[in-house]
């Protein structure tokens, strides 16, 4: 399998949730009132999966590695915007939590807000999930050996299997921090 293949079969399941969100703005529209769990939730995968999961792997391994070769001037063009676009989706996150939380805080003016960073997410993954399915990540395995790209796929493997024990170490960690615990056991996957 080449390092792609792991890459696009995320890209499947991102797809996927948007379907779902944009379900959800259907049912905005329609005047329900949004769902603050199923928002976490999207945040949750948004964060967790699309960023943590796959834009890690993109920009700690597969983009760290490209720095390294002698990219076309448009290849690195491309993944220059890549780097930007994982940028603005973080911060397009963060703005939904904020007006998620305006709005179960009573501000029925934050629903606006909500729907609109849906939407900009919803809007957003499908022309880039295009861009590197279509015009990057077949290309620049071009600058890649077979052993290059075996390494690479291999530790595409190890980064999923740490990412679930990081993910909730950091979760147990804040409960210890919001409760004034101390911190026990080791931080073996990080």
């Amino acid at each position: 399998m080449k390092p792609i293949g792991p890459l696009m079969i995320e890209h499947r399941l991102i797809e996927r949730m948007i379907a779902v969100v944009n379900k959800e703005l259907d049912e905005l529209k329609e005047g329900k009132k949004a769902d603050p769990v199923f928002i976490d939730t999207y945040v949750d995968f948004a964060r967790t999966y699309a960023d943590r999961c796959h834009h890690g792997k993109e920009e700690d391994i597969l983009f760290r590695d490209l720095k390294k070769k002698n990219l076309s001037a448009e290849h690195k063009k491309t993944m220059d915007e890549l780097v930007q676009e994982h940028a603005w989706a973080r911060k397009t996150v963060g703005e939904l939590v904020a007006a998620k939380d305006q709005y179960v805080q009573g501000d029925k003016n934050a629903l606006k807000d909500v729907s609109a960073k849906l939407k900009a997410l919803a809007e957003f993954y499908p022309k880039h999930i295009e861009k590197e399915d279509k015009h990057f990540f077949f290309p620049i395995l071009d600058y890649f050996t077979k052993q290059e790209q075996d390494g690479m796929l291999q530790e595409f493997w190890e980064f999923d299997r740490k990412l679930i024990h990081e993910k909730y170490q950091k979760v147990v960690e804040k409960f210890e921090q919001l409760m004034k615990l101390p911190a026990k056991g080791s931080k073996a996957f990080h």
